[in-house]
């Protein structure tokens, strides 16, 4: 019954956060913004968290849902930056590499998913929701710039 319960609660979760898989034009300028003025210095990592932090603050995130949505919101950025970039670099590199890129992006999407999917195996609890969807937020954050510099380098900036 319990498990019934959860898997109810991550399905409507899910459902909310799949609201937020359009960026918001706001969201997606102060990520690119960020990126831009950091990348050159090396802290573009610190790009992370610029839409949902404030969010999650200003509305002291008063349920799991609403704690979601925040960081739905950016992810659905991050992945923008992140699907153009790989989209970009691809279009630079020869067959071989090609495949290899594909590949590797396949392996990373799964150790991905596998990690943010253990706060529900470890924890066990509503709080694994949220928790989860910050691991995808920054996970994908941090893979979009790992891309981003081989563009960066491909692109001679």
């Amino acid at each position: 019954m319990i498990r019934a319960i959860l898997l109810t609660a991550i399905l409507l979760l899910s459902g909310q956060a799949l609201a937020q898989d359009r960026p918001s034009a706001r969201a997606s300028a102060a990520i690119q913004d960020c990126i831009k003025s950091k990348m050159p210095t090396g802290v573009a990592a610190t790009c992370i968290g610029i839409v949902s932090d404030p969010c999650l603050e200003r509305n002291n995130a008063p349920s799991t849902a609403d704690m979601v949505n925040c960081v739905a919101g950016e992810r659905a950025v991050w992945d923008d930056i992140l699907n153009e970039t790989f989209r970009r670099l691809r279009e630079k590199l020869d067959e071989t590499q090609k495949a290899k890129l594909r590949e590797m992006q396949r392996a990373w999407i799964a150790a991905r998913d596998k990690t943010c999917a253990f706060y529900w195996d470890y924890y066990q609890g509503t709080m694994a929701t949220p928790m989860s969807a910050e691991c995808v937020n920054r996970q994908t954050a941090e893979r979009a710039l790992f891309l981003l510099g081989f563009l960066n380098d491909a692109e001679g900036k």
